[in-house]
């Protein structure tokens, strides 16, 4: 029996889950969102969301003990990655680095670039300050991963991505509704207007 057993097993020892969640969060932070399966996805959203409520304190505590439950290794390495386009990189959920924090040896590689704890405390806490909770959300996708055909979905940070649920702004339906509605309008005032104007006015002929 799993009694006052919390979370989910994953079918893993121990140290490969807890391995598992580390890696998981700490893509999510550099890129924004990840695509993964449901299972994965339900058990790591508990453990983002308490780290940042944990980096939401900024202070040297926090920051100790987000050390203690993160790998702090180098973000935006994918940068000097020449595999990856420069359409993606320019599209990237985070504003890459200013030149300076970034560094390449003679040879390409990455040799500086900022810490993933630094990131988290500098970067994606102060998105959540005004929220309480609920800072990513999970949305299914209509593919299955290929080998088992489990269910994929993608795990984002809410916040900056589309949707009016989350975001608040306009969704694409409701603005190519409103234009439609804004040219219906304009075209029944011009019909209107044409109607209302008298057709056979006697027109002045010079004496």
């Amino acid at each position: 029996m799993r009694h006052r057993v919390a979370g989910k097993q994953l079918c893993l020892e121990s140290d490969h889950r807890k391995a598992l969640l580390r890696n998981l969060a700490a893509g999510l932070f550099e890129h924004g969102e990840i695509v993964t399966t449901l299972t994965k996805a339900k058990a790591v959203k508990p453990y983002v969301e308490r780290l940042i409520t944990i980096a939401r304190h900024r202070t040297l505590a926090a920051r100790r003990l987000l050390h203690s439950r993160l790998t702090d290794r180098a973000v935006f390495a994918w940068i000097a990655d020449p595999n990856v386009k420069e359409e993606r990189k320019t599209s990237a959920y985070w504003a890459l680095p200013a030149a300076s924090e970034i560094e390449f040896n003679r040879y390409g590689e990455l040799r500086k670039s900022p810490r993933l704890v630094h990131h988290l405390m500098t970067r994606v806490a102060p998105l959540f300050t005004d929220r309480p909770g609920g800072y990513t959300r999970i949305v299914k996708l209509d593919r299955r991963r290929i080998g088992d055909a489990t269910n994929l979905v993608v795990l984002q940070l809410v916040g900056r991505e589309g949707g009016s649920q989350v975001s608040g702004g306009s969704s694409v339906r409701r603005t190519t509704a409103d234009k439609r509605t804004a040219f219906a309008a304009k075209i029944r005032k011009e019909t209107t207007k044409a109607e209302s104007k008298p057709e056979n006015m006697p027109e002045n002929k010079p004496e």
